[in-house]
């Protein structure tokens, strides 16, 4: 059942949205970085990370927030660049919409043409659950991508195997760790998807979880200068844009693909991301 909520503000910012700004060609050129698109490459150093690992790929995709300010057109461009990264697997990070869960409608077809070795899987942020979960749901699904709520599967590759967890929305959600790592067995490496970067450090002691992928903070989305956010949201105050270690973990944060409060980015470009796992006998950079 859906929801009920009052659309009036969706409808004066889509009304913003449909200036010709938000969709010409033109982006490439403009201080307002909204629809650059800048691909980040990092390597993750991972212990004792199995042979048929080595070089597993994954490119992450995360808060679209599909309109009024991210327009279908760029978030299409980003699907295009992301599948010719020709990674093992692509993993969504949630915040598909921003106020209204009917615009997953139209952006669920455009993320069901990505394409990944061994699949696509998502998580839902705290926008989508906070419009209707159900909805957000059902619409991935329809397009085979994986919605991982609490829990989590093995991506065999070769004689190994990846286990790849996602965890509820920390701010509306119901995470439970127990859960999202029931499955787990032996020594295999673990990526847990966890929409909020600072939930790593609910589950730092946990040794099993070698990276944890978040979005969430757009990077600030507005920085005054590089790295210095002007406003960072609730569970994303930490762990802002990048790699960072946290005990035996590492944690990636996306800048994600949209915008939200301003119809602007400034030092903070939309991110792809693309990630690579790599054996080191101790975890550490190279």
């Amino acid at each position: 059942m859906l929801k009920t909520k009052s659309k009036t503000p969706q409808k004066v910012m889509n009304q913003i949205g449909r200036l010709k700004y938000f969709h010409d060609a033109h982006h490439s050129k403009r201080v307002n970085e909204i629809r650059w698109l800048v691909e980040e490459f990092t390597d993750i150093p991972i212990a004792n990370l199995p042979k048929a690992l080595q070089g597993f790929t994954i490119v992450q995709l995360t808060d679209l927030h599909l309109r009024p300010f991210t327009q279908l057109e760029h978030i299409e461009r980003a699907v295009v660049k992301a599948n010719l990264l020709k990674p093992d697997i692509v993993v969504l990070t949630g915040d598909y919409v921003w106020h209204d869960e009917q615009d997953i409608l139209a952006l669920a077809p455009a993320l069901g043409k990505l394409k990944g070795r061994y699949g696509v899987f998502a998580i839902l942020g705290n926008h989508d659950v906070k419009t209707d979960e159900h909805v957000i749901i059902a619409a991935l699904e329809r397009e085979k991508i994986r919605v991982l709520r609490n829990e989590g599967l093995n991506i065999q590759v070769g004689d190994a195997a990846l286990y790849l967890a996602g965890i509820d929305d920390g701010m509306v959600g119901k995470p439970d760790i127990q859960k999202t790592m029931a499955n787990h067995s032996g020594d295999k490496p673990v990526v847990l998807l966890a929409h909020e970067p600072d939930m790593i450090d609910w589950y730092a002691n946990d040794t099993r979880i070698n990276l944890q992928l978040s979005g969430h903070t757009h990077g600030g989305q507005i920085q005054l200068k590089q790295g210095k956010p002007f406003l960072l949201p609730q569970l994303g105050k930490k762990y802002v844009q990048g790699l960072y270690r946290v005990n035996q973990s590492w944690v990636y944060t996306s800048r994600g693909l949209g915008s939200t409060g301003l119809p602007l980015r400034l030092n903070c470009p939309p991110e792809i991301t693309h990630l690579t796992l790599i054996a080191t006998p101790d975890g550490q950079l190279v």
